[in-house]
């Protein structure tokens, strides 16, 4: 015998397949505005990306009008004089700016975390005020105590100060990768190293660097990509004469003589990180399959 409801007086089976279609249709406009999200997500990303990686081989240097395919940009890379310079100024300041800026991070990493709860939250606040200030102010922050520093040191202007503000805005990403891995580590592995007679410094390098190493490796790649990418920073805190390949591509946009090799160097930079990623999220997912074994 069918059952009926007490409120709309129709049977419940009914109801329950009205209710049933009602969800799925639901459903399907969910997905479908998902979908059309993404897509359009992923055109405001890569449409851009796509388009310098097609004008890198045009043979026209305006953009308006392309010509002939061509292979003659990736080849001016290393031709041209300015822009060879300044990508190798790029990734000397990158370079050396990551490594102290790991360096520095992981032993301010180390002694926040074996500080008092007071003395964390003053020097957490402390680090993220770079994270917070806009670039403009921390590059002009930068130049002001620079030009005092420039009575002392006449030639401090260029790559020592372009290298100090590089450390000084990397710094605060480098801490804030290590700092979670700190927590994740067993507190025991320290205190059965020091019981076994190693010294504080040994444990930190036999025990403490091996269970964070994840961290600083992708506080590492942070800090390397935000000072490889820096524009504002670097165009208050540089001097004349050292240019790193964002200040180059700007005077030259100024100058009205920028070279298509932009293009192809760009491309060349963005697959070459597209390859790293890979590369990362596939030694991981073989890590993972190896612990699962």
């Amino acid at each position: 015998m069918e059952k009926f409801s007490p409120i709309s007086n129709k049977p419940i089976a009914t109801m329950k397949e009205y209710g049933y279609k009602d969800h799925t249709t639901l459903k399907k406009i969910l997905k479908l505005l998902g979908l059309i999200t993404v897509i359009m997500v992923a055109v405001m990303l890569y449409l851009s990306i796509f388009i310098i990686f097609i004008y890198s081989f045009n043979s026209n240097k305006s953009v308006n009008e392309f010509g002939e395919f061509t292979l003659k940009w990736y080849k001016e890379i290393f031709k041209h004089r300015m822009l060879r310079n300044s990508i190798i100024n790029t990734f000397i300041v990158s370079i050396i700016a990551t490594i102290c800026s790991v360096i520095l991070g992981t032993l301010i990493a180390i002694g926040i975390h074996f500080s008092s709860k007071k003395r964390k939250r003053l020097i957490m606040l402390l680090n993220n005020i770079p994270l917070l200030n806009a670039d403009i102010v921390t590059g002009i922050s930068l130049m002001l105590i620079f030009s005092i520093l420039l009575k002392i040191f006449p030639y401090i202007f260029g790559f020592p100060t372009l290298l100090i503000a590089h450390v000084y805005f990397t710094l605060p990403y480098v801490i804030l990768n290590v700092l979670p891995k700190l927590k994740e580590m067993d507190p025991n592995l320290i205190d059965a190293a020091l019981d076994l007679g190693v010294k504080p410094i040994k444990a930190i390098w036999k025990v403490v660097l091996p269970a964070i190493k994840s961290g600083v490796l992708s506080g590492a790649l942070m800090a390397f990509t935000m000072s490889f990418d820096d524009f504002v920073i670097s165009y208050f805190t540089t001097g004349n004469g050292f240019d790193n390949l964002s200040i180059w591509i700007y005077g030259s946009i100024g100058r009205k003589d920028l070279t298509p090799a932009v293009y192809a160097f760009n491309s060349i930079v963005i697959f070459g990180a597209m390859a790293i990623l890979l590369a990362v999220n596939a030694l991981k997912i073989k890590n993972e399959k190896k612990r699962e074994k």
